[in-house]
């Protein structure tokens, strides 16, 4: 093989090689890869998500006695945003004990909604979408009272909450249903 044939095919690699890194880097920031392996909920909650604070008040591990257990989890993408629910029934008197917990440390409470609804609201705050419903909606109905533990402004002056992150709950207490989720943008 000739030098010149040589460089020519080591040229073509590269511009193959290049634009198949470029369509794997846009493709996989357009949406977000959500995993939902339960078997997974203690590498995500202990190994993947990058700050501990913000899980603390989820359960170290799925409780023994939780039933119908879903998890969204979906990496940084996208400008590093990223977000991690895990939705579980437990016993009614469980339930209400984690309501009582949680609604007396909530920094700001909400019925329903997103978090386009309670960021809209005077002095609301972002919180998070319904990732783990069963079916396709965003919104938690209104028997889902949002508590929200804590939220960062990490945005600018001029572009509030351009950046930061948010965590809580979501409890229905009719379902017997607790939704613990931690978001970052």
């Amino acid at each position: 093989m000739k030098r010149s044939q040589f460089l020519l095919a080591l040229a073509s690699f590269s511009i193959v090689g290049g634009s198949f890194f470029l369509r794997r880097t846009f493709s996989s920031t357009r949406e977000p890869k959500i995993i939902t392996d339960t078997s997974r909920y203690k590498e995500i909650r202990n190994q993947l998500w990058s700050d501990n604070d913000q899980v603390k008040h989820f359960p170290n591990e799925i409780p023994t006695d939780a039933k119908d257990v879903r998890i969204a989890y979906s990496p940084e993408f996208s400008q590093g945003s990223s977000f991690f629910q895990i939705r579980l029934k437990q016993p009614p008197n469980k339930i209400e004990k984690l309501l009582s917990q949680y609604r007396s440390s909530a920094k700001h409470k909400y019925r329903g909604g997103s978090t386009n609804d309670h960021i809209n609201q005077p002095n609301g705050v972002p919180t998070t979408f319904f990732y783990t419903s069963d079916s396709h909606t965003e919104s938690f109905p209104p028997n889902y009272e949002i508590l929200v533990l804590n939220t960062e402004d990490k945005g600018r002056p001029s572009f509030k909450w351009n950046h930061g992150n948010s965590y809580g709950v979501a409890i229905n207490s009719s379902a017997s249903e607790i939704i613990y989720w931690s978001e970052k943008w």
